[in-house]
């Protein structure tokens, strides 16, 4: 055999060799590339299964505004005579249900209704049942709906049910323009033991 035959074959079997490395590589990455498709898939799998569904849901049935403004009476606790103020204030109405999804019951401790203005977020507690039902003999010309409250405390859901009910928030020397003006409103329902739920109104506020 000729050096040039030699030549060539040598050429031949490298090449070949080339070609192998190169089958064994593509081999390799396409075996890592299915393993770490495998691997995303279990954590996925694993991380939904782990997963544990809210305690509770619920929905904003309505929402209502009343601005109102109410002026001091003149005389102080002694009866002496004072200057009369003029205080504004904008009470939040707001129907919601609330179910509860576990399978123990739930107690509302709290709800938060939360009015997002320029200057930032403030907050309001709601009225218990008796302060919610006395506001509407204080304030007759309130023409909201009076139905059932939710009140804080005393508000237990049994596991599965769902309760309807309202509530309201009285925002003090907030006046009608800065809540027009505002960005965001929502409601936070704090409950015992269990997390947070916060609701954001998907209904048109009725201006009262």
């Amino acid at each position: 055999m000729s050096l040039l035959q030699q030549d060539q074959t040598t050429e031949i079997d490298d090449a070949a060799k080339g070609e192998e490395l190169t089958k064994g590589t593509s081999h390799v990455v396409w075996a890592a590339v299915s393993a770490t498709v495998v691997v995303s898939i279990a954590i996925a799998i694993y991380v939904i299964a782990g997963q544990k569904p809210p305690v509770s849901t619920g929905d904003v049935l309505a929402v209502w505004a009343h601005p109102q403004q109410t002026i001091t009476g003149g005389l102080d606790a002694s009866g002496a005579a004072i200057a009369q103020q003029t205080v504004q204030q904008v009470m939040v109405f707001a129907r919601v249900s609330i179910h509860n999804q576990s399978e123990h019951p739930i107690i509302l401790n709290n709800v938060l209704t939360n009015v997002t203005l320029a200057d930032g977020v403030h907050s309001s507690y709601a009225a218990n049942k008796g302060d919610y039902d006395r506001l509407f003999v204080a304030y007759p010309d309130i023409t909201v709906p009076h139905g059932p409250a939710i009140s804080p405390l005393s508000t237990e859901i049994d596991p599965g049910k769902t309760v309807e009910g309202e509530f309201v928030s009285a925002f003090r020397e907030m006046t009608k323009d800065q809540w027009d003006a505002r960005k965001k409103l929502d409601f936070t329902f704090s409950f015992q033991y269990q997390p947070n739920m916060v609701l954001t109104p998907q209904v048109a506020v009725i201006d009262q």
